[in-house]
Formats: structure tokens, C-alpha cells, sequence
């Protein structure tokens, strides 16, 4: 691991673009700078320490699914030619008239990157609605890259805990890894509510939400008490 320089002194670089900074915004944006570099060499020892997880669990049960061409398939079929699976499970289900604006403001998010990322690995998103009904509100959206499935029963919603008793759903994202013709746990998003911070709402870190970390770079920050919509 080669010895790396000290954040502090990194900082020391920091150029205000514009001129007309106080010493006041320099000092402060220097001081952030610095801690900046930090969340980034943080970010990136985790993303290390997830790479190196052993090996997970062996997936037993044999989930059913309904690809996109309507065919009964299952999980080891989700993977294509890919030696990993990142699959989104989305608050869709047959009892809700629109899915979740949250879940479709980040698949709205990564459609834009998805045929970067099927270069790399497989990408499913998972629903309890028709697969037909998932590719009417894709078209709604003018979602071209991405690939919906339908969890036929709903072991899979379950096994994960995503199945409310009042029938309402909570999103998952679960990576999985193909070993020879087993398939593997890789790795699961596992904030759960009870793990939020005062104040907060339940997140990964790194947050995958492009929507937010868009807005933390702003004056406001997040806002309190608002979400994204279907429509404005």
C-alpha cells in the first residue's frame, strides 16, 4: 500500500475558481477539501473490504421467474453470460395502481447507464407485477436498457423480508455471483429502517441514489419531508 500524503496537505491546493472569495470561504473550503479527500480514501478502502467478503452463501431455493420474453426461468438463467447478477426488486406489485416514485426516480437514474453496465455484469429489476405491466410503465417512461422480471410467487419477496403485513412492499438490491452452476450471495443492501439515523431515512453508503447526491451538493441539501413524484 504506498504511503499516501496527508489530506491536510493536499488541501493546501485548493483554488476558489472565482475571484472574490473571502479568507473567511477559502479557510472553510480548504478545511472541507480536506475532508473530502478523506471520504473518498474511506469510500475507497470499503469498496475494497466488499470485493474481498468470502464467499456467501449458496442460493438453495429454486426461485421461479418470467423473463422478458415471458419464459419461465430461474436464477442462474438471470445471469445471461455474466459471472454476476445485480438485481433490483421495486415496489410494483399487482396491488398498486403506480409503482413507488422512489424506485422510479432510480431506475429512471440508472436506465441511463444500463447499457454501460451490462457490459460488466447482468441487471435485472425484479417486480411482483406482470412482466408486460413492468414494460408498459418502462415505455411510459422512455426506459430503453433496461430488463424487468416478474417473481412468479412471492418466496423471493418473503425469503428477503420485502412483504409488509398490509401488503405494502420495500425495495431490495442484491448482488449475486455464479460459481459453476451454483449461484451465490454476494452481497445485499441491508440498512434497514431501524439502522436510519435521527432524522434520516434508511440509505446505503455510498448512496445510490443519484437524485440526492445530486441535491447534497446544493445550499439546501436534502429537503426535509419531500420526495420526487410521478408526475409535476
Amino acid at each position: 500500500m504506498p504511503q499516501l500524503t496527508p489530506a491536510t496537505q493536499l488541501a493546501v491546493q485548493a483554488r476558489t475558481p472565482f475571484p472574490g472569495a473571502s479568507a473567511e470561504y477559502d479557510a472553510a473550503r480548504q478545511a472541507l477539501l480536506a475532508e473530502e479527500i478523506e471520504f473518498r480514501r474511506h469510500m475507497t478502502r470499503l469498496t475494497e473490504q466488499r470485493r474481498a467478503l468470502p464467499p456467501g452463501p449458496i442460493i438453495t431455493k429454486d426461485y421461479r421467474f418470467k423473463d422478458e420474453q415471458a419464459f419461465d426461468v430461474g436464477l442462474l438463467e438471470l445471469f445471461g453470460d455474466k459471472d454476476a447478477l445485480v438485481a433490483y426488486f421495486w415496489m410494483y406489485g399487482p396491488q398498486r395502481q403506480r409503482p413507488c416514485p422512489m424506485c422510479t426516480n432510480w431506475l429512471g437514474a440508472v436506465n441511463g447507464n444500463a447499457a454501460d453496465i451490462k457490459q460488466r455484469v447482468a441487471l435485472k429489476i425484479l417486480g411482483r407485477s406482470p412482466v408486460e405491466r413492468q414494460y408498459a410503465f418502462a415505455q411510459e417512461r422512455g426506459w430503453r436498457d433496461l430488463n424487468f422480471v416478474q417473481t412468479v410467487g412471492d418466496d423471493y419477496a418473503k425469503d428477503l423480508g420485502l412483504l409488509n403485513p398490509d401488503g405494502s412492499e420495500n425495495p431490495a438490491l442484491v448482488v449475486f455471483k455464479r460459481d459453476g452452476q451454483d449461484v451465490r450471495l454476494f452481497w445485499a443492501s441491508e440498512m434497514r429502517r431501524e439502522m436510519a439515523d435521527p432524522g434520516q431515512d434508511p440509505r446505503d453508503a455510498p448512496d445510490i441514489a443519484s437524485l440526492w447526491s445530486i441535491l447534497d451538493l446544493t445550499p439546501q441539501g436534502r429537503p426535509a419531508n419531500w420526495y420526487p413524484k410521478l408526475q409535476y
